[in-house]
């Protein structure tokens, strides 16, 4: 069965068009990403802005009109937190019904923590039970998720509004990065999390810590060295405090302009790669991991795994 996914996040819509051959097992056809950043604004406004909306809208109808062509027999377009969000949202997603001719799912941030779960774990497997908990966190422009599980069973998990694209617009990094204003931005990421991740994930004894989506696939590329983006090579790829704290600092003595002629450094991602970095600095820190698995399967993998049951 040919299906195809469309994870319409607040940064990025991604596009996965595969042929399902059991479970949790596929071959992908097509697959694509574009960052639209449709959260653009959002957190000051309460709403979708013209223009991000309709650069987004626009990428879904391709994408869906793709999807079509390669011959998916269903085709699922899943928003998060930019649209469920914005004061407008309703009226984005009736709009882009009409234009793609497919339904549009709005999902909660638990369901989008739990689909995130199944994706990571569709292709990183399971922990051993003697190395603790798995933490998955997956870093988005309008929110952060993260999920606790024990095995395959998610026994925590929370939706936070932290994203890069606030982060971004609140903390601009146009040029090298100054010390001071990173730390500010940092003590504040720390202290959020400290003050909003319910008890259960502050103190659980996380064996293995696992990133997935731009920020982290980003810096597991350049930690690998790659000219250009290879997901094998990606996926399971493990990052060193040591090596995050590197890749900071060459990040750092960048403009924004040299961070985007970085390979690897998709466009639209150079000035929220700081911001992110930081939220992948204070998640370590919060739970003490020296290290830090990287997953390039995620939401759109879990939204295909789901539909594809």
């Amino acid at each position: 069965m040919r299906l195809a996914t469309i994870d319409l996040g607040s940064n990025t819509v991604r596009l996965l068009v595969a042929d399902v051959v059991g479970a949790g097992r596929w071959h992908v056809v097509e697959a694509d990403q574009r960052v639209t950043r449709l959260g653009e604004g959002l957190a000051a406004s309460g709403r979708l802005g013209e223009a991000p909306a309709a650069r987004t809208a626009a990428t879904v109808a391709e994408y869906a009109a793709r999807a079509r062509r390669a011959g998916a027999e269903r085709v699922a377009i899943v928003a998060t937190s930019a649209v469920r969000e914005a004061a407008n949202g309703a009226d984005f997603v009736a709009a882009l019904e009409r234009a793609t001719g497919e339904t549009v799912t709005v999902v909660s941030g638990e369901r989008e923590a739990a689909l995130t779960l199944a994706g990571v774990l569709g292709g990183i497997g399971e922990a051993p039970h003697a190395e603790g908990d798995t933490l998955v966190f997956d870093i988005g422009g309008g929110s952060t998720e993260y999920v606790l599980a024990r095995g395959a069973t998610a026994v925590a998990a929370i939706s936070l509004r932290l994203g890069v694209v606030d982060l971004t617009e609140r903390h601009p990094f146009p040029g090298p990065v100054e010390p001071a204003r990173f730390r500010a931005l940092h003590e504040e990421v720390a202290s959020r999390l400290a003050s909003e991740l319910p008890a259960p994930i502050r103190t659980a004894r996380v064996g293995r810590l696992i990133g997935t989506a731009g920020t982290a696939t980003t810096l597991a590329a350049l930690d690998l060295g790659l000219r250009a983006y290879d997901a094998v090579r990606v996926q399971g790829h493990v990052l060193t405090r040591r090596a995050v704290d590197t890749l900071l600092a060459r990040l750092g003595a960048l403009t924004v302009g040299e961070r985007a002629a970085l390979p690897c450094l998709e466009a639209g991602r150079a000035d929220l790669i700081v911001p992110g970095t930081a939220i992948v600095v204070a998640t370590m820190d919060l739970v003490g991991a020296e290290r830090l698995v990287v997953s390039d399967w995620g939401l759109r993998e879990g939204i295909l795994m789901s539909l594809a049951s």
